[in-house]
């Protein structure tokens, strides 16, 4: 789980103004925060069926994500990318 703190961080980091929330690119970053969160659940739990259904709707989420920004602004899309460390 990502705390108030760390959610805060990850928004200050990736926002385009002062006030945003909800640009695509803080939205990819809070979820591969989860993701890499719930992998590292996996490594222990790994007869967790249910937490990897919600793995795979956030991975799907992240992906249509990234396929509208791609879409809109390739350079905004590429930046992302590296800033994030995806291999896309």
């Amino acid at each position: 789980m990502i705390t108030v703190e760390q959610r805060q961080e990850i928004i200050k980091e990736y926002q385009t103004g002062d006030k945003d929330t909800g640009s695509p690119e803080v939205q990819v970053a809070l979820l591969t925060a989860r993701i890499t969160n719930l992998t590292e659940h996996f490594k222990t739990h790994n007869k967790d069926k249910h937490s990897r259904r919600g793995l795979i709707k956030l991975i799907n989420q992240r992906r249509k994500l990234l396929a509208y920004t791609k879409r809109k602004d390739t350079a905004r899309y590429q930046d992302l990318i590296k800033r994030l460390g995806l291999r896309r």
